[in-house]
């Protein structure tokens, strides 16, 4: 039985492994495949080249109808969910679950990264190639898992019902109270990938467009320097045309130093499945612009190249943010805007009520 305690939850040290990037994933099949459960519908996507036993096996059982009636058994809350057991379709056998379909397929050096969303196969306790028809997913990053268990697809819809699977009731064990049903899983055609918005657009075409960022205090017009920063400013405008930066919130205020805003971990809803392949760190695009009042920017970790989606504005002059930081516009106008956010009651540096924001592209 695959045994994955909450401690396993928690990263940690360094991991000898080196997961793909998400340029260099390799292709999925060309079927996806649509788990029907009580809670509501998974579609997931699997990758042969990753994991070819393992894919060639997962979709000849789906094929065949071998998943249906069975169920999710066991959850880790926010962590993983568990299924596959054929031992599940009958409840009599509750105390077994987990413990069927399983010594049939030697571990494969497979490059996916547990991430959320990453469809993995269970194992027995020390033992690496006793992989079989039992799969989990996971519900939050389990990095950890790398290089020890076999992952070999992700979910591309469906995230918020495995997210509501993984809180169903469960006992000591782990495994579910209620039976959470797998009432068919069947095999789809794979859409044609939807063309991401700005991702060919000319950077002379780029200086055409202006964001407005709305807010129940007022709105906030932002300009762009996409000659300087041009990823930067393609990214920005992509997640506002798309939408994901709504619903996120302004979630840090520090006077007189910056505002910051749009981290897509603060949307609510979560950022819909089909577009978490869109969510990439920029590499740093370092410029001569200056972190002085009004300046738009974008937050990383200590890591330069680790910019994705948060940005803040700058509220007073910031040197030693220059060459640290990648500058990618400006506030136009609504500064008073800003200062009026600033303004809010703060518990240290987060808002006590984080204002939600909205952000719109215009062409200028």
């Amino acid at each position: 039985m695959f045994i994955l305690s909450q401690k396993c939850l928690v990263l940690v040290g360094a991991i000898a492994f080196s997961p793909l990037s998400a340029e260099e994933l390799p292709p999925p099949a060309e079927k996806q495949v649509v788990l029907e459960t009580s809670y509501g519908d998974i579609v997931l996507e699997v990758y042969p080249q990753a994991a070819p036993n393992h894919v060639a096996k997962f979709l000849e059982r789906v094929q065949s109808g071998f998943y249906d009636g069975t169920t999710f058994h066991r959850v880790v809350p926010f962590g993983i969910i568990q299924g596959g057991d054929p031992l599940s379709r009958d409840p009599e056998k509750r105390l077994q679950y987990g413990t069927g379909g399983l010594g049939e397929i030697k571990k494969e050096s497979s490059p996916l990264s547990h991430r959320r969303g990453t469809l993995s196969a269970v194992l027995l306790p020390g033992n690496p190639d006793s992989a079989g028809s039992q799969f989990f997913i996971c519900v939050t990053d389990q990095v950890q898992l790398d290089g020890q268990y076999t992952a070999y697809g992700r979910v591309v819809d469906g995230s918020a019902v495995v997210e509501k699977i993984s809180q169903a009731p469960a006992d000591a064990t782990q495994l579910v109270t209620e039976r959470i049903a797998l009432k068919r899983a069947y095999l789809r055609d794979r859409p044609p990938p939807e063309v991401a918005p700005f991702v060919d657009t000319s950077v002379a075409d780029l200086e055409k467009y202006r964001a407005v960022i709305h807010t129940a205090l007022g709105d906030i017009r932002l300009a762009f320097y996409p000659q300087d920063a041009p990823e930067h400013v393609r990214q920005f405008l992509r997640f506002a045309k798309l939408g994901l930066y709504d619903g996120t919130t302004f979630l840090r205020v520090v006077p007189g130093f910056v505002l910051q805003g749009g981290l897509m971990d603060t949307r609510k809803p979560p950022v819909p499945d089909k577009y978490q392949p869109l969510l990439k760190p920029l590499k740093a695009e370092f410029n001569q612009h200056k972190h002085v009042r009004g300046i738009l920017s974008m937050a990383r970790t200590d890591d330069p190249n680790s910019g994705m989606d948060s940005f803040f504005i700058v509220l007073d002059t910031q040197p030693h943010l220059d060459g640290q930081y990648t500058a990618f516009g400006f506030v136009e106008a609504g500064m008073e805007v800003v200062d009026a956010i600033v303004a809010r009651p703060v518990s240290g540096e987060t808002p006590v009520d984080p204002l939600p924001l909205t952000v719109e592209v215009r062409e200028r």
